[in-house]
């Protein structure tokens, strides 16, 4: 038989073994998804990882890198330098805990604001492009089982 993708119409193996293994089909949806988001995000001049601090720091107010590292999920290595080039553009600013004067809390200013803002109006479009292939309720349903894949509590 000739291999797939040359011309033959039966399914290929990747197929199958994503029904056996949705191990391996997760993470190749992930790879997927996550770099056209990185795509995306850097079209906009802000990456998925800064978008996500400022997302957050305007959601919970000022935190610590380690509080950002730990919810997000970043390595804090990463979060370093995320934060570094945060900073840098004048999207946040470190400043030191009034209660801890060795810890520092991350602040998002008024620029950082207005960049998240502009980043946040592109979202919908991106995820109705990249989840086009599934309804609504099955974005829903997604994101409710990869929430408990990830002991997420809502």
């Amino acid at each position: 038989m000739p291999p797939t993708g040359t011309g033959n119409t039966r399914p290929g193996y990747f197929p199958r073994l994503a029904e056996e293994r949705p191990d391996i089909a997760l993470c190749r949806a992930s790879t997927v998804v996550a770099r056209s988001a990185e795509l995306r995000a850097n079209e906009l001049g802000l990456g998925v990882g800064p978008h996500l601090v400022l997302k957050m720091l305007a959601a919970v107010g000022p935190c610590s890198q380690r509080v950002l590292s730990d919810e997000l999920r970043i390595d804090r290595s990463v979060m370093v330098g995320i934060c570094d080039s945060l900073e840098s553009a004048d999207l946040v600013r470190r400043e030191r805990t009034p209660g801890d004067r060795r810890a520092y809390a991350v602040t998002l200013t008024d620029s950082g604001r207005r960049r998240l803002t502009e980043a946040e109006e592109k979202i919908p479009a991106f995820l109705d492009t990249t989840f086009q292939a599934l309804t609504p309720a099955e974005r829903t349903q997604l994101s409710g089982l990869l929430g408990k894949l990830l002991a997420v509590h809502t």
